[in-house]
């Protein structure tokens, strides 16, 4: 291994991040660290009818909220560019807007926005504003008689891929335009034709060892040739990650188990160019719980959805690196730094790992519970103030000392205001579950002489509670259950929830007799 490995994450702004991509963005970033090499954010933007550049702007920072830093590429001056003040993004309406409008020069204003500007020794980091580069390339490819145009439409290529699927053969393309002579192109073009380049595949076995996987084997005969520059010009995947990956000095290529066949043609590129190919691993998919690929069918996919549920990111981070990882010590709840200092490609599952949600959950709550009061409180701002709580409120000593008492039964940040609402006159009322209480023997008298105790007492705060409830039993004869659920259900509207002495001297005695006022 190189004494600096360079790796690099390389994402198409298609879309959202999605948890798969995040996965690999992170075992890129961990072997990176741990290796005390560099991480290259380039971004794969030649899909002119997809990409968009709040895609772009998003994938930033869904990245760096995940604590994923990168040594070169594009980067934004602004942590949160895209963030409200309730911390979600953006209208649809940018999402529209596409990558041509950074393409058309230098007098546009996509191109003087600061959040796209790049750093490193070897851009440019988006493949975009490389496509001299590419061009430069496939003219080497031409004149070494390496590739060939095509002229064939999409009908013509479905057609022979039906054909071939009917008569029980691997659908590759057969070679069609290989062999045309100069006068048939000529022809082709003639009819408006615009040619595609394809590469020309020669018999040859192509062998390589996985970091993750081991020896791999391919035979080109199953492959025919492959289109390297599309008929509008852009440059396809294998031919420009190719490229970018041999000119950015990438030592190591990690990513997902699907690109295993993509590895295949680039490696043959790889010797067309008389490139040195960089070392490959392929990890593991992410599943749904019927081990399927994940998708959207299973739920929440993109980081951005985690994100408004309320997960945080330590816990995201945590549970990705789980998926498909083997820790030494089997520990499940581990920080950064033993994160880095642990992981190792050779020990990574070559099955796929299942996303289990509920577990996800299980460990966002953990980090909850470790995270301090004060921390939390600014984590949370975002969904407070979108349930309408105002700023004195989430900042005084009184909330502080709710959410200090609230803060153990959180599963998500988004879980807040099931929370908290039963502190609050103006968002107290009583569920179904407490009238129901209500209603049972005894249990109105109970709540009619602890509101008459409150009225009367001039014991101090601190002891108001022990002492009404003490009255209460040696009034009503009420224990247990038959004590606490009546004067829960009346005091919080709701029949579970923290314990009831810290409700009690968090609501207090003023509040706690208007709500049992309308009770009695």
């Amino acid at each position: 291994m190189a004494p600096k490995p360079r790796v690099r994450f390389a994402p198409s702004p298609t879309g959202e991040l999605h948890v798969g991509n995040a996965r690999t963005a992170l075992f890129n970033w961990m072997f990176a660290r741990h290796h005390g090499g560099s991480l290259v954010l380039r971004i794969e933007d030649t899909d002119e009818s997809r990409s968009a550049v709040s895609y772009q702007l998003n994938l930033y920072d869904d990245l760096k909220w995940l604590g994923l830093s990168w040594d070169e590429g594009p980067q934004i001056e602004s942590s949160n560019p895209q963030l409200n003040s309730s911390g979600y993004r953006g209208g649809k309406e940018e999402a529209t807007q596409s990558y041509s409008t950074i393409r058309r020069g230098a007098d546009d204003d996509a191109n003087k926005d600061s959040r796209l500007k790049a750093t490193g020794d070897y851009g440019p980091y988006r493949q975009s504003e490389r496509l001299d580069i590419y061009k430069e390339h496939l003219k080497k490819l031409i004149d070494a008689d390496l590739v060939y145009p095509c002229y064939c439409t999409e009908e013509e290529l479905e057609e022979e891929r039906q054909n071939l699927i009917l008569s029980k053969r691997m659908p590759r393309y057969m070679g069609k335009c290989r062999n045309l002579t100069q006068s048939q192109r000529k022809q082709k073009e003639n009819e408006g034709r615009k040619p595609s380049f394809r590469f020309k595949v020669q018999p040859q076995t192509i062998e390589f060892e996985d970091l993750i996987r081991g020896a791999i084997k391919f035979e080109s005969e199953a492959m025919g040739d492959f289109i390297i520059v599309r008929s509008n010009g852009m440059p396809a995947y294998n031919f420009a990650v190719v490229i970018d990956d041999h000119l950015m000095n990438i030592t190591h290529v990690i990513r997902g188990e699907d690109h295993l066949s993509n590895t295949a043609l680039q490696i043959m590129l790889y010797r067309a160019f008389g490139f040195e190919p960089p070392v490959f691993a392929h990890h593991s998919l992410i599943l749904g719980k019927d081990r399927a690929k994940l998708s959207k069918r299973h739920g929440s996919v993109s980081i951005g959805e985690f994100r408004k549920q309320g997960i945080l990111p330590e816990a995201m981070i945590n549970y990705l690196g789980l998926l498909g990882s083997s820790f030494t010590d089997k520990k499940e709840v581990l920080s950064r730094e033993e994160m880095i200092a642990e992981f190792a490609l050779e020990r990574a599952s070559k099955s796929g790992a299942v996303f289990d949600e509920e577990k996800l959950r299980w460990l966002n709550a953990i980090y909850i519970r470790n995270c301090k009061t004060e921390d939390l409180i600014k984590r949370l701002k975002p969904f407070l103030e979108k349930s309408g709580h105002k700023s004195d409120i989430i900042n005084s000593e009184w909330f502080y000392n709710i959410i200090e008492l609230v803060k153990d039964e959180l599963t998500t940040l988004a879980d807040i205001e099931s929370h908290i609402s039963i502190f609050f006159d103006d968002r107290y009322k009583l569920t179904d579950e407490a009238k129901k209480i209500l209603e049972k023997d005894n249990a109105k008298n109970v709540v009619k002489v602890f509101a008459g105790y409150l009225n009367e007492s001039d014991a101090p705060p601190q002891n108001l509670y022990s002492t009404a409830m003490k009255h209460v039993k040696e009034k009503t004869g009420a224990k247990g259950k038959e004590l606490f659920m009546p004067i829960r259900a009346a005091l919080t509207g709701v029949v579970h929830g923290p314990e009831l002495d810290k409700v009690f001297a968090i609501l207090g005695k003023d509040s706690a007799l208007r709500r049992l006022k309308n009770i009695v």
